[in-house]
């Protein structure tokens, strides 16, 4: 596992609790069905305590969904930091001819995707740990609500990783697409990632949307 893993693992167990981070796959007594919308449909999925926002989808994926276009529809697209799965559920529907990486430290938010997945019939998701994403996957599509709450130094390491592998594309659905609470520090998150990693990974940053407290980024790798 990357220092950057588990230094995230350490940070969301010793912060959040179980009420975030659970390291064990949920227990069939600890998971419960709820009813949500994803891609137009109401469908029942799995959750548990131990991940994050295990009763709903959340505020800011939803404003997430709002803003980005559809996702293309072939190629590797990543859900990081996936939780119990809404995004990665969402890009599988939307793009049946797609991989969908849904990655995670927390192998119980791993197993509700999983699970999930199945439920809903959807072969094309892959939910894995960080280091089980070959090495020589490129991505065409990132879309992430990505754990702010772990301290620049954490996720600042995440976005050089992933960031990174952002494939070379100036299509409208291409590029990362992250969602910030605005409190949370969404305008020094881009103006970091525009001066940090602008050159360094000939990306740029734009901000995308904005509604109920969150901002919507968009990065895109336009070549070195």
């Amino acid at each position: 596992m990357t220092d950057d893993a588990t230094a995230l693992m350490r940070h969301q167990g010793d912060t959040r609790g179980d009420h975030y981070f659970t390291g064990q796959p949920a227990s069939a007594e600890e998971r419960r069905d709820i009813a949500v919308r994803i891609a137009g449909r109401e469908v029942t999925v799995e959750v548990a305590s131990g991940v994050f926002s295990p009763s709903r989808i959340d505020l800011g994926t939803q404003v997430l969904f709002r803003e980005v276009p559809a996702p293309p529809p072939s190629g590797n697209l990543l859900d990081l930091g996936c939780g119990w799965g809404p995004i990665a559920l969402t890009l599988a529907m939307e793009s049946p001819g797609a991989t969908v990486w849904a990655v995670d430290v927390n192998t119980r938010a791993l197993d509700l995707v999983s699970r999930n997945a199945e439920r809903l019939g959807l072969t094309n998701v892959r939910a894995c740990l960080p280091d089980e994403v070959p090495a020589g996957i490129r991505f065409d599509a990132i879309w992430s609500n990505p754990p702010i709450r772990v301290g620049k130094e954490v996720l600042h390491g995440m976005l050089r990783t992933w960031l990174a592998r952002l494939t070379v594309s100036d299509g409208a659905a291409a590029g990362a697409w992250l969602v910030v609470q605005k409190n949370l520090g969404s305008d020094s998150l881009a103006a970091w990632m525009a001066a940090e990693l602008g050159q360094a990974l000939g990306v740029s940053v734009e901000r995308c949307g904005s509604a109920k407290g969150f901002r919507v980024l968009r990065v895109v790798h336009h070549g070195m």
